[in-house]
């Protein structure tokens, strides 16, 4: 199939998708001083590129025209101002080394698994050598899990976007060329129409360094 063809079809989900209002980034907060020049690497919209607009300098990128025109519009209502940069994760506009954060929330599982390797080469090539990744992919306890298989736990959805489901060891092997990684299994019961589902999320940090004890 066409591997093109996935990255195109999120300018046409942007068509319709609607703002779902900020996301919260403590995570970052915790690690991360203020001022700091942090990637957003998949913004999409603007729900983590708002939030950390407000303590970073912060650039985010994105695939799609659509997203980025509304995340521009989100910022300028809140008076609030990130540069906003097409790119997609696999070939990263900008030189090695300029990061001192990458926050990457929901954006591998819509790679295949070339693309997925390429893009965690590109993040670690941009970060600065102190720097830290954030990131969080679906799982595959995830009630959503299955579909017509294009690869390996990759499923092709309607309108042309994959969806991967990570093991925690899947995700820590495509972390390999970071020193430290720390991620959990996040697992939240949901209800639809009177029945019971899982939602499986792997979230966590990797460190191009070794953690100092405090």
């Amino acid at each position: 199939m066409d591997t093109r063809s996935h990255i195109l079809a999120w300018d046409e989900e942007y068509r319709h998708v609607r703002w779902g209002g900020p996301r919260p980034v403590s995570a970052v907060e915790k690690e991360v001083l203020p001022g700091s020049l942090v990637l957003d690497a998949g913004c999409g919209n603007g729900r983590y590129l708002l939030p950390l607009s407000k303590k970073y300098d912060v650039v985010g990128a994105d695939v799609s025209m659509n997203a980025l025109s509304e995340a521009r519009s989100y910022l300028a209502r809140s008076d609030r101002h990130a540069e906003c940069i097409a790119s997609t994760l696999t070939a990263l506009p900008f030189s090695a080394n300029s990061f001192d954060a990458v926050v990457c929330y929901g954006v591998m599982q819509h790679l295949f698994e070339s693309e997925r390797t390429l893009a965690a080469e590109e993040i670690r090539r941009v970060l600065k050598p102190s720097g830290i990744l954030f990131i969080e992919v679906f799982g595959t306890d995830d009630m959503r899990f299955g579909g017509h298989e294009v690869e390996h736990n990759t499923f092709l959805r309607n309108g042309g976007i994959i969806y991967h489901y990570f093991t925690e060891q899947e995700l820590v092997s495509l972390l390999g060329g970071f020193v430290q990684v720390d991620l959990q299994s996040i697992r939240t019961e949901k209800t639809f129409n009177g029945e019971l589902h899982t939602r499986h999320l792997i979230k966590g940090k990797a460190s191009l360094q070794k953690a100092i004890p405090r």
